[in-house]
């Protein structure tokens, strides 16, 4: 019974095993099978070459990648400043490389002053961004809104109007006048915008009341009722005269009720949609080529004209500096009229902020007039005048235009006016004004007038030069001494030197206590010294000056260098 199913096992195995059997050709025929499923698979895993357009559209994918940063300054940076010209330009550039250059190139164009390391502009321009992102930050970033964008391109207004709440709202007369209830909105004014012109209005209306402000065209745009029946009309609406539904059938773009009244110039539908276009444009700039840093330019038929600039503080936040323009009378063209002789030379002078905002502007009209028997004596001496202009701390560019009437000679004078800032419980002093005049002025002058500070008249002399029969005046004021706890007084001391230049030889010393001088308080002393010459031997000197506030542990030193004939 053992041998049997031994018997019966054997024949399957060998029909397992022998290459013949119906199994081994069932396995034989699908290995083939399993072969070229390998192969096949094999065979996919190979990477096909290429397309063209494929090739390109990867490498157009990789640009892209390695010009994010660069996109970022184009689109965010720069997007409200840089020229059609200029961003025509970028667009053909093709290595970093060159956009390095290009960005350097951009900002040098617009660097107020090239010839100094700081760029002042572009300081400027990312301190406004950043002040935009803080201030006028709502749904989107502060650079991205309509505030921003005029605050980065054209800076703080002169005037804002602003209500963040909305509420009750006064028309004015040429929109209608009446009240009503208005959308938050705020009303910028700039005095003067280079390119748009003056008294520039914009209006920003916040009608979803989530912080975005628009900019708009329409003034009735910030009225609440405007879709309300019979709410927030206007007088002539309130006086039969006109209906609120005729406001929806204007074709001047606005909806001001204002009837049959004419709008004023400004109001305009074309000024309005040519101011519009042209507060979208980035500022215009001056193109400062190569090959015009390079050249020499030449110029003939010069007004020659010498320029100061001096600096007094009015309050914390207001500096009074004093622009002082000489012309020698030798180089002025006189004219004979009923035996005088009249030389005339009209003055253009304009200040602009780092951005090229016009700060101030003045022009004027020297009149240097001698009787013809004494033209040739006179013409020896100098004609000087000065403008006063109150400044807020910063740096600034002047531009002086002259010319002389009579002889038709011109000249552009450029300088800059880097108008300090002084800060409170910091002992500190204005600019030393060496002058070849100081007087006290008559009561009713005060404070007015052509060289005037305060209660007294001081002509400063441009040149620094004095002869040695004259005497040099020495202006100079003198800020926060800390006072005294009891007497409120300052308590400190001035010590004056006069070194002669190379040899530091002291030809002059004298020190005073500042309790002494007339007027002296805390927060202002002003001192007013006049020194002889006569002993002064022609050459170069500096006037040194030490003023030691002992309350407050200060010390100050101010100079200032002029020279003896």
């Amino acid at each position: 019974m053992c041998v049997k199913p031994l018997l019966l096992i054997c024949p399957v195995l060998a029909a397992i095993c022998l290459p013949g059997s119906a199994a081994a050709q069932s396995k034989s025929k699908a290995s083939p099978k399993k072969g070229a499923t390998v192969a096949s698979q094999q065979r996919e895993t190979v990477a096909k070459p290429l397309s063209e357009r494929e090739r390109r559209r990867r490498e157009e994918r990789l640009r892209r990648e390695l010009e994010t940063p660069y996109r970022k300054w184009l689109n965010e940076d720069v997007a409200y400043i840089i020229t059609d010209e200029e961003r025509s330009a970028w667009k053909r550039l093709s290595t970093d490389e060159e956009r390095e250059q290009f960005i350097e190139q951009f900002w040098l164009r617009r660097d107020p002053t090239p010839d100094t390391a700081e760029n002042e502009y572009k300081e400027e321009h990312y301190r406004r961004i950043a002040y935009a992102n803080e201030r006028y930050a709502s749904g989107i970033p502060g650079w991205k809104s309509d505030r921003g964008r005029i605050y980065i391109t054209f800076g703080p207004p002169d005037e804002i109007e602003s209500r963040p709440s909305g509420g009750s709202y006064e028309r004015p007369i040429e929109e209608g006048g009446g009240t009503t209830s208005t959308f938050p909105f705020e009303i910028w004014r700039y005095r003067w915008i280079e390119g748009i012109g003056t008294d520039v209005i914009i209006e920003f209306v916040d009608p979803t009341m989530t912080g975005e402000y628009r900019m708009t065209m329409d003034p009735s745009e910030k009225d609440a009722l405007l879709m309300v029946p019979n709410a927030g009309l206007t007088l002539m609406e309130q006086m039969g005269l006109a209906n609120k539904a005729d406001r929806f059938n204007r074709t001047d773009g606005t909806r001001l009720g204002t009837g049959d009244s004419p709008l004023p110039m400004r109001m305009n539908q074309f000024e309005r949609l040519e101011q519009y276009a042209k507060l979208q444009k980035p500022p215009s700039i001056k193109f400062k080529d190569l090959e015009a840093a390079v050249t020499s330019t030449i110029r003939y038929n010069l007004l020659p004209m010498k320029a100061r600039a001096d600096f007094v503080r009015i309050t914390g936040s207001t500096i009074l500096t004093n622009v002082t323009l000489q012309f020698d009378k030798k180089d002025l063209q006189f004219k004979n009229e009923e035996s005088v002789s009249k030389a005339i030379v009209n003055i253009y002078a304009r200040i602009t902020s780092i951005s090229r905002r016009v700060v101030n502007v003045f022009e004027d009209v020297v009149t240097v007039e001698s009787p013809t028997e004494l033209l040739q004596l006179a013409a020896q001496g100098s004609a000087i005048y000065q403008k006063s202009i109150p400044l807020a701390p910063g740096v600034y560019r002047l531009n002086v235009v002259a010319k002389d009437v009579v002889g038709g000679n011109m000249n552009n004078y450029e300088m800059a006016l880097h108008v300090p800032r002084f800060e409170e419980d910091k002992l500190a002093a204005s600019s030393v004004i060496l002058a070849d005049l100081i007087e006290k002025v008559p009561t009713r002058s005060i404070g007015t007038g052509q060289f005037v500070i305060g209660t007294s008249k001081v002509r400063p002399r441009v040149t620094e030069s004095f002869k040695q029969d004259e005497k040099m005046g020495i202006y100079v004021q003198l800020y926060n001494f800390t006072p005294d706890e009891k007497t409120q007084k300052p308590d400190g001391v001035i010590e004056y030197h006069v070194i002669r230049n190379g040899t530091n030889e002291t030809i002059f010393e004298f020190s005073e206590e500042v309790a002494k001088l007339e007027g002296a308080s805390a927060q202002q002393v002003t001192i007013e010294k006049v020194l002889p010459l006569k002993n002064l031997q022609p050459g170069s000197y500096t006037l040194r000056m030490k003023v030691v506030d002992r309350n407050g542990n200060q010390t100050l030193t101010p100079s200032a260098t002029f020279t003896v004939t």
